[in-house]
């Protein structure tokens, strides 16, 4: 059997216009998961009573069953128990699934970043007059980010790559694009060639970006 090149390069370009759907789907999850994931690091850091066990029972649900499931519990299940979800879209499922799966993993990267920062500069802060929160913003955070930044990158290569599952409850993503064009023709093995290569692509570019981020960090140190 023979690959069909030209079938390849002829859904390329709707893979790629695809592909924006998917980076919106891991951009916006990383930004609700790293929301989450640093009040819950704080939390675990400050070790708050009641709170702190709450997060761990968290951490331990999310890290320990599969994001599938999590997903298909959300969109097929909630709403069987609470009414009001059952208008709740694809779209939006997804974004949840991924941000409470992905905050649980975050929140103990920034843990260990934010435990990275010594000490004895948070009492150098307070006896300059600074507040706890601007500690917190202007001294701890430029610290933990620069340590946090390679982890977190790794997240965001996971988020990318778990937005496919989105296709199975109908977001119209890479996968579900390439999952069509191989339907309309058989020709499944190339339209998820062509999906893994955008997949990639993707990944490329943002481990480039990545490695100009970290270097303009390290450059203040």
């Amino acid at each position: 059997m023979s690959l069909d090149i030209s079938f390849m390069f002829k859904i390329l370009p709707e893979i790629f216009i695809a592909s924006k759907e998917t980076i919106i789907i891991a951009l916006i999850s990383l930004a609700l998961s790293l929301a989450i994931a640093i009040v819950m690091a704080l939390i675990s850091y400050n070790e708050v009573k009641v709170l702190n066990q709450i997060v761990k029972v968290y951490t331990s649900i999310f890290r320990g069953t599969p994001l599938l499931v999590q997903l298909y519990a959300l969109y097929f299940g909630l709403p069987r128990a609470i009414p009001a979800l059952v208008e709740m879209s694809p779209f939006t499922a997804i974004i949840i699934a991924l941000s409470v799966n992905m905050s649980a993993y975050m929140s103990e990267t920034i843990r260990g970043a934010i435990s990275s920062v010594d000490r004895g500069q948070y009492e150098a802060g307070a006896s300059i007059g600074l507040t706890n929160v601007q500690i917190f913003r202007r001294i701890v955070m430029p610290q933990a980010i620069r340590v946090a930044i390679p982890a977190l990158s790794n997240h965001f290569v996971d988020l990318i790559k778990g937005s496919s599952l989105a296709f199975t409850i109908g977001v119209i993503e890479i996968m579900a694009t390439a999952n069509y064009n191989g339907g309309s023709k058989y020709k499944y093995l190339e339209a998820f060639l062509v999906a893994g290569f955008v997949y990639w692509f993707i990944l490329f570019v943002f481990g480039f970006i990545q490695k100009k981020i970290e270097e303009k960090l390290n450059a203040a140190y």
